[in-house]
C-alpha cells in the first residue's frame, strides 16, 4: 500500500531505472499524504530488506527530513518537519552512530557534487539552484514538473520586501526529452507575452547543469481543485461563483485574443489567491492557433506532444488530436463552471468522447436562470460548431449582474414609465367608476392621490431618470394649470390614498396559499430503497433534490426519474445515475449500504480509475487512485471481472500491506501489476474500507465471485457489530474494457 515502499521496491527489483526512481520520488514524497516520521520508517524498513546505494539512501533520507507536509486538504494546519526520528542503521551496531553519521555526511556531500557517480543531481527541498534560488517548500507536482517556493538570495541581499518566487523544475523524465528545454523556453516566452492580472507572471527559464527550471510569480492561496475537493462541497451560489468565473474568462479571453489556447484548462490550473484574485497558471502546453510570421517555428516543436492532457476537461476535438481552437478552452470552462456551481462534474468525470457516445446530457443546476443555463449548456456542447463561440460571449450571457448593471439606467427609466402609466390607468378608472363621479371634475384632482400612492413603488427610478410623476390626461379631459395645486372637488367624495380602489363589503378574504410540503431525506429514502439493483444517495436543498449513484441497465433511470419528480415537495430534480451492468447486481446488493454510507458522509473514501471515465483496452495497465477516511483503516481493493471471478488487488501477494493512516492517498497499479485482457465488457473495481483486517488469512489472488461475496457478507456483519457500521465504507468504479485496436 505504501507508495514510497513500492517505488523503492520497484527500483530494487530493476523495474525502475535510477532516473525513473528519482522521477517518481518527486511526486511520491509530495502527494503521498504521509508525514516525515512515517516516510522515514518506510525508508528504513525497505533499506534493511535490500540496501539502496548509499548515496541514494542518504539523499532520499535528507529529502524526507526536509519535507514539509501540508494537511490543509484534510482540514488541518501546516505541520512542521520532525527530525527526531531515528532509522536503525543497516550497519552493525559496533560501527557506532558517529561512524554512520560521518559516512552519511560524506555520502550526502558526494551526492551533491556535480556529476557524482555519473548520475544526475537530485534537487529538492533545501537545495539551491545556480547559487541563487533556495528551494524551501514543495508546492505541488504537475505533469511536466515539480513546483517549489524558492527564496531569491539576490532579492534578499537587496532587501526586497518580496524575496520569494515559484520555480518549476522539470521532472527527470522530461529532462531526458531532447525537446524539454524547448518546452520550457516556449512556456516562458508565451507566458511573458500573456501579461494579464488574471494570468500568473512568468519571469524566465534557466538551467543548473542537467536541471532545467522556470521562475515565476509566487502566489499565496490555493488551487480551485482544492476547493472543489473539500469534503461535503456541493456547489456555491451564482453570486459567489461569479467573481471566479469572471477571472477565468478574463484570462482566457486575453489569451485567445493573442492567438493562444491553454489546452489543459482545469481546476488545478486556476489559482485563488489570498487577495481574492483569480490566476490562471501553467500555459505549459498552450498552442498557437493563429500563427503569425514570428511564430513560424511553432511547427518544429509542439508542446502538446509531451502528452499532458486531462480527459475530464478536454474537448472531444482535443482527445481526437484535432487542431487547437479557443472553443476547446470554452468546453473546459463550462465543465469547471458547472462543477463550481453544483459540486460535481457535468458528465461525472467521463471524457468528452465517452459522454458523447453515451448521449450524456447534463442536468440544469437549480440556481441558474434560463439565460445562464443556455450559455452554460452551449459551452458544454460536444460539437465545436454548436459550442459557445467565444469566452466574451459566454460571460456576457452568463453574468446576469453585469447585464443588470449595463441596462440599469434603461431599466430604471422603463420602471418609472411603467409606474406612471399604471398610475394613470388606475386614476382614470377610479375617476370614471367612483360613486358620485362628475364628468367636469379635473382629472388631476382624482388621480393625484393614486399617483402619490404608486410613485413610492420605485422612487429611485423616478429620481434617477429625471422623470417627474406627472400623468398625461386622457383625450378630452380637462387639465388644471401646472402652477395650481390639485384639490379634490367639493362635489367629489374624498379618496384616501391607502384605501382600496374598489371593494365589496360582502367579499370574502382570499384563501391563504397552501403551504408546500417540506422535502426531506426521510421522504426520499423509501422511494430509493424500492429500486432494485441500485446504490443511490440523495441530498436535499430546499425543494431541490439531487440523487447520485448507480442503477441497473435493466431497470434504467427513466422510471426512477418520474418517481422522484412526483414526490411531494420536489421542485427541481438532478438525477446522476450511472448505468450498471446487470451481472453486478450481486456485488451491489452486498456493498450498496456501505457505498451509500460513504457518500452520505461526504465521500470520505474515494476511488478513481485512470484514465478518467474508465475506458481501458487490451494490454493497458489497471491503475487506480484511492483516498482513505480520517481514521486508521484497512484498504481492500477488488477487481470484478466479466468472467465471474474477482481479483484481489489489495491485499494480495503483490501488495500485502493494506493498512493506511488517516487521510491517506495512493496510486495502485502504476507498475503494471494488473493488465487488461479478455473477456472484455462492463467490469468493476471496488474499494472497501474496514477498521480491521477483512480476513485472518490471505485469500487467493483470484477466486469465484459468488464464494467471495458470501464470505464478505458474513465478515462485514461481524466487523460492523464489533467496530460499528459507520467505520465500513465503499466506493465503486465501473470500467469498460475493449480489445486492442491496432
Amino acid at each position: 500500500m505504501a507508495s514510497l515502499a513500492r517505488v523503492i521496491h520497484d527500483y530494487q527489483t530493476g523495474e525502475l531505472s535510477r532516473d525513473e526512481f528519482v522521477a517518481q520520488l518527486d511526486s511520491t514524497l509530495t502527494t503521498g499524504g504521509l508525514g516525515p516520521t512515517q516516510l522515514l520508517e518506510m525508508l528504513g524498513a525497505a533499506h534493511r530488506q535490500a540496501p539502496l546505494p548509499e548515496d541514494l539512501y542518504v539523499e532520499v533520507r535528507r529529502r524526507i527530513e526536509q519535507l514539509r507536509v501540508s494537511n490543509v486538504a484534510a482540514g488541518g494546519e501546516e505541520t512542521g518537519i520532525q527530525t527526531s526520528v531515528e532509522i536503525p542503521s543497516v550497519r552493525s551496531a559496533s560501527a557506532g552512530d558517529s561512524s554512520a553519521s560521518s559516512s552519511a555526511s560524506s555520502s550526502a556531500s558526494a551526492a551533491n557534487t556535480p556529476g557524482a557517480a555519473g548520475h544526475d543531481q537530485i534537487k529538492g527541498t533545501g537545495d539551491t539552484l545556480n547559487n541563487r534560488f533556495v528551494l524551501e517548500e514543495c508546492l505541488g507536482v504537475g505533469g511536466m514538473g515539480t513546483v517549489y517556493k524558492a527564496l531569491d538570495l539576490r532579492k534578499l541581499e537587496a532587501s526586497d520586501r518580496k524575496p520569494y518566487l515559484a520555480i518549476k523544475v522539470l521532472n527527470v523524465q522530461f529532462r531526458g526529452n531532447p525537446n524539454s528545454l524547448v518546452a520550457l523556453q516556449r512556456e516562458a516566452r508565451k507566458a511573458q507575452v500573456l501579461a494579464h492580472r488574471n494570468i500568473i507572471t512568468v519571469y524566465d527559464f534557466d538551467r543548473d547543469g542537467p536541471i532545467v527550471y522556470l521562475t515565476m510569480e509566487y502566489l499565496s492561496g490555493k488551487p480551485l481543485s482544492q476547493l472543489l475537493r473539500t469534503p461535503g462541497y456541493q456547489g456555491m451560489p451564482v453570486r459567489a461563483a461569479l467573481p471566479i468565473v469572471r477571472g477565468m474568462c478574463a484570462a482566457l479571453a486575453y489569451a485567445h485574443e493573442r492567438g493562444f489556447v491553454h489546452c489543459d484548462f482545469k481546476p488545478a490550473n486556476v489559482f485563488l489567491t489570498t487577495n481574492a484574485e483569480v490566476k490562471v497558471i501553467d500555459f505549459g502546453i498552450a498552442r498557437v492557433f493563429q500563427r503569425p510570421e514570428e511564430e513560424s517555428d511553432a511547427t518544429v516543436f509542439d508542446p502538446g506532444s509531451l502528452g499532458a492532457l486531462t480527459p475530464a476537461y478536454a474537448s472531444p476535438e482535443m482527445i481526437e488530436h484535432r487542431e487547437p481552437d479557443p472553443r476547446d478552452d470554452i468546453y473546459a470552462l463550462g465543465c469547471i463552471t458547472y462543477e463550481l456551481l453544483t459540486g460535481h462534474h457535468p458528465f461525472d468525470r467521463l471524457s468528452a468522447t465517452q459522454a458523447r457516445n453515451a448521449d450524456f446530457k447534463p442536468q440544469r443546476p437549480p440556481n441558474l436562470d434560463s439565460r445562464q443555463w443556455r450559455a452554460l449548456r452551449a459551452a458544454l456542447s460536444f460539437d465545436r460548431n454548436t459550442r459557445m463561440p467565444s469566452v466574451v460571449r459566454f460571460i456576457a450571457e452568463f453574468d446576469n449582474e453585469a447585464r443588470a448593471e449595463k441596462s440599469g439606467a434603461l431599466a430604471k427609466v422603463g420602471l418609472a414609465s411603467f409606474a406612471v402609466v399604471c398610475a394613470a390607468a388606475v386614476g382614470v378608472f377610479a375617476l370614471r367608476s367612483g360613486p358620485g363621479r362628475q364628468d367636469n371634475v379635473p382629472a388631476d384632482s382624482a388621480a393625484s392621490p393614486v399617483v402619490a400612492d404608486r410613485a413610492d413603488v420605485a422612487p429611485d427610478a423616478n429620481s434617477a431618470a429625471g422623470v417627474a410623476p406627472t400623468v398625461s390626461p386622457p383625450v378630452g379631459a380637462s387639465v388644471a394649470p401646472d402652477s395650481a395645486p390639485s384639490a379634490p372637488s367639493a362635489t367629489a367624495p374624498a379618496t384616501s390614498p391607502s384605501a382600496p380602489l374598489a371593494t365589496s363589503p360582502n367579499a370574502a378574504p382570499p384563501a391563504p396559499p397552501t403551504p408546500k410540503p417540506a422535502l426531506t431525506l426521510a421522504a426520499v429514502a423509501p422511494a430509493l430503497a424500492q429500486v432494485p439493483c441500485s446504490a443511490l444517495s440523495a441530498s436535499v436543498q430546499g425543494h431541490s433534490l439531487t440523487v447520485r449513484g448507480f442503477v441497473s441497465q435493466r431497470n434504467g433511470a427513466g422510471h426512477l426519474k418520474d418517481t422522484l419528480a412526483a414526490l411531494p415537495g420536489v421542485d427541481t430534480l438532478a438525477l446522476e445515475a450511472e448505468p450498471l451492468a446487470d451481472d453486478k447486481c450481486d456485488v451491489v446488493k452486498t456493498l450498496a449500504p456501505y457505498w451509500i454510507r460513504n457518500w452520505q458522509a461526504g465521500r470520505v473514501a474515494a476511488l478513481h480509475v485512470r484514465p478518467a471515465g474508465g475506458l481501458l483496452h487490451e494490454g493497458d495497465p489497471l491503475v487506480v487512485d484511492v483516498t482513505t477516511p480520517g481514521f486508521d483503516s484497512y484498504v481492500n481493493l477488488d477487481y470484478y471481472q466479466l468472467d465471474g471471478s474477482v481479483v484481489h488487488m489489495v491485499p494480495s501477494p503483490r501488495a500485502k500491506d493494506n493498512q493506511a493512516p488517516p487521510h491517506y492517498a495512493a496510486t495502485i497499479g502504476s507498475a503494471g501489476d494488473w493488465i487488461i485482457s479478455k473477456p472484455f465488457g462492463a467490469e468493476m473495481v471496488v474499494l472497501l474500507i474496514t477498521p480491521a483486517p477483512l480476513f485472518d488469512k490471505p485469500r487467493p489472488e483470484s477466486e469465484p465471485r459468488a464464494d467471495y461475496l458470501r464470505a464478505l457478507d458474513t465478515r462485514l456483519t461481524q466487523i460492523g457489530g464489533k467496530y460499528g457500521q459507520d467505520h465500513i465504507v465503499a466506493d465503486f468504479a465501473p470500467i469498460t474494457t475493449k480489445p486492442h485496436t491496432p
